[in-house]
């Protein structure tokens, strides 16, 4: 599998998390797509679009079990939290929920927008080790009369927890409460059923373990939802004219999340109707047997470097994924981070959570059990100086 992918000869590529890697297959199709366009953008993009991007939504609401008409292309998961968290109108001393683990940069939506609307942005501390069984009422116990939203990831950034979510949507859902997910990691880590979820908003992202080309990932909105979501680019799909009209469906769409999100501009789509030949990708080589070997691999390493650095796991070993964090005694992050990759070409990031210091491991398929090694070999001598 190494062959299909074009990491550098020699780069121990052990951060796919954060953004993807693309087999070459499938950089094929995405780049066939950008050549189509050229040879006729008029035509590619007026009028045949619209058709395309439903074809690949389709493709994708069928490998999320979801309808397509409640799904929407956006570029990453951090566009669709954008779009979530602009479209919810807030009160004054109403209350988003959200855990102490979610990513930087969807922290820094909500605060601003609550700071803006005068409510209040709050995180929920979820203790190190992870126990799943106590997350739901850690959540719920934060709750009162004030909260409107309940914001998490499904799969979190810099702990690489896997939060079960399905119990806290359905309790929310009977509380009146808006759930909205931050599912960044989430396709292709976890097998994804949306419908079984029955999240309010979720958002997640093709171009990391789904292997989609960069530039490609969803919305998804429930339908009693759609009429809420606000653009964050107002474009033709606002025009009063499209909701009757079909001459301009290729800008405009035929529901009013299609209005709303399908047409933001010109801008490259290829990313977007790649998505269906990245999932063929998958499913024509076993990529679900790929995924159990590559955990078995992360989970072994993480066990292993724990014994050498006598640290213990976050969490217990079954509840992890391709993506697992290893912790390391304290030390200067850029200096851990600079030393792995100049001495030993390793790529691999250094996450923070509290006070604790980690190294997330991705495994992906194109990954060996022997680079797997060397970087427990690098871990070794690096900390015994």
């Amino acid at each position: 599998m190494k062959q299909m992918f074009m990491i550098e000869p020699g780069l121990i590529f052990l951060n796919h998390g954060s953004f993807g890697a693309c087999p070459k297959p499938v950089l094929d199709r995405y780049q066939a797509w950008q050549r189509e366009v050229e040879q006729n953008p008029v035509e590619f993009l007026s009028r045949k679009s619209g058709e395309l991007l439903y074809e690949s939504r389709y493709a994708l609401a069928t490998y999320l079990n979801v309808n397509a008409s409640d799904l929407a292309f956006v570029t990453n998961s951090t566009t669709g939290v954008n779009i979530v968290a602009r479209s919810l109108r807030l009160k004054p001393g109403e209350e988003v929920i959200t855990s102490d683990h979610e990513y930087g940069a969807c922290d820094n939506i909500w605060e601003h927008i609550c700071k803006a609307q005068g409510a209040k942005y709050k995180k929920v501390t979820i203790p190190l080790p992870f126990n799943p069984k106590t997350f739901v009422d850690t959540i719920l116990k934060a709750v009162t009369e004030k909260t409107r939203i309940i914001f998490l990831s499904h799969v979190t950034s810099a702990t690489a927890l896997i939060f079960p979510l399905g119990e806290l949507c359905e309790m929310a859902r009977n509380r009146n409460i808006i759930t909205v997910i931050d599912g960044a990691h989430a396709p292709a880590f976890i097998d994804l059923n949306l419908d079984d979820l029955e999240a309010d908003f979720y958002t997640g992202n093709c171009h990391k373990w789904l292997c989609a080309p960069r530039g490609s990932a969803f919305l998804y909105v429930r339908p009693e939802h759609h009429h809420l979501v606000e653009s964050n680019v107002i474009s033709w799909g606002y025009s009063e004219a499209s909701e009757e009209s079909n001459e301009h469906v290729a800008y405009t769409g035929s529901s009013i999340l299609e209005r709303r999100l399908q047409w933001l501009g010109t801008r490259d789509i290829s990313a977007f109707l790649t998505v269906p030949f990245a999932i063929a990708f998958q499913n024509e080589n076993n990529w679900a047997g790929l995924r159990k070997k590559c955990c078995m691999l992360a989970v072994d390493t993480m066990q292993e470097i724990c014994s050498i650095l006598d640290s213990q796991p976050v969490c217990s070993s079954h509840l992890l994924g391709q993506m697992v964090v290893i912790p390391v005694p304290p030390i200067d992050p850029f200096h851990l981070k600079w030393s792995l990759f100049e001495q030993y070409r390793i790529e691999i990031p250094v996450t923070t959570h509290g006070n604790n210091l980690f190294l997330r491991l991705s495994v992906q398929a194109y990954n060996s059990e022997e680079e797997l090694k060397i970087l427990g070999k690098a871990v070794k001598e690096i900390f015994r100086k």
